[in-house]
């Protein structure tokens, strides 16, 4: 009778321990993703990388934000760190869309999947896939606008983002391929100003001291496109001259309401960080093949219509 009793509390304990041994293995790390975003110092790169931890939070992958500063070298830093630490997937935001490409092919080399964000990297082999917005087409269709609201005739500067960054000549390029075809629509000056606010309000300044009786400014985006409102608004000429930009910002949103710039481009930061993170969660499931690049479509803001637009997104 004790022999029966001590073979089934051993076996009874053989079956806890292989119960537990096999509870150990269902415990599966959490996919780790880190997402490399070019700087923290313009909101709207704030919003695309806090989506994307948030998606990726709600997925139950754990995410970790890193600030490459306008800085390739920094931003190699974190790949290198990324690579280290064993990270599942980067999500990029890539400082320079020639510069970051090396950086991208050490996390592809060590099976480290990449899916760039709203930057694109001028080598598509470098990354697994592209999520960036139509930044051409949307300024194709802001071109339209401008050429209407000078009637066809004036002088115009463009201020242009960083000159590294292929959004930079995506928007000037659609911009130029319709008001290029108007003559009497004069370019007086073009400029870079980094995609920067404080930038483009000094470099505005400067160039209305040469041209004070331009007509309008086109701008990369929004945080320009705002320093080159507060410029104006500091020399009095701010009803004088339209302000165009592009991103979507809150910013950028509330002055055309209020009678500030004259529109900007939507983008939907949100639908890219989205975009990216399912992408990842494809990839961890074990799909290899992915579109090459992805195009998100933006939308036209104006005052006829800024009443459905919140900051990056709609109502």
């Amino acid at each position: 009778m004790r022999i029966v009793n001590r073979c089934l509390w051993m076996g009874i304990l053989l079956s806890l321990l292989i119960a537990c041994g096999r509870g150990e293995a269902d415990k599966t790390p959490q996919k780790q993703i880190a997402i490399i975003v070019s700087t923290l110092n313009n909101p709207w790169f704030v919003f695309l990388a806090e989506t994307a931890r948030e998606e990726a939070e709600s997925r139950g992958y754990v995410a970790r934000i890193f600030d490459s500063q306008n800085n390739t070298s920094l931003e190699s830093d974190h790949f290198e760190n990324a690579v280290a630490l064993g990270y599942d997937a980067i999500l990029l935001n890539a400082t320079d869309s020639d510069g970051s490409v090396a950086n991208a092919r050490k996390a592809m080399e060590a099976g480290i999947p990449v899916f760039c964000m709203d930057r694109e990297l001028n080598n598509p082999d470098a990354a697994t896939s592209q999520i960036v917005s139509d930044s051409y087409s949307g300024c194709v269709e802001l071109g339209g606008l401008f050429v209407r609201s000078l009637e066809k005739k004036g002088k115009y500067v463009e201020l242009l983002g960083l000159v590294g960054d292929n959004n930079t000549w995506n928007r000037s390029k659609g911009f130029h391929h319709v008001v290029d075809h108007f003559p009497e629509i004069k370019m007086v000056a073009q400029q870079s100003a980094d995609f920067d606010r404080n930038k483009a309000m000094e470099v505005l300044e400067s160039i209305l001291q040469a041209h004070p009786d331009v007509d309008a400014v086109f701008c990369g985006n929004d945080a320009m496109a705002m320093g080159a409102y507060q410029a104006l608004v500091a020399a009095g000429k701010d009803k004088q001259i339209q302000v165009f930009g592009f991103d979507g910002s809150e910013d950028a949103v509330s002055s055309i309401q209020s009678g500030g710039l004259a529109a900007t481009v939507m983008q939907f930061p949100q639908k890219i960080a989205e975009t990216a993170v399912a992408f990842s969660g494809e990839y961890f499931e074990g799909k290899t093949s992915f579109p090459p690049k992805t195009l998100v479509d933006v939308e036209l803001v104006t005052p006829a219509n800024v009443s459905i637009y919140s900051s990056y997104g709609k109502e």
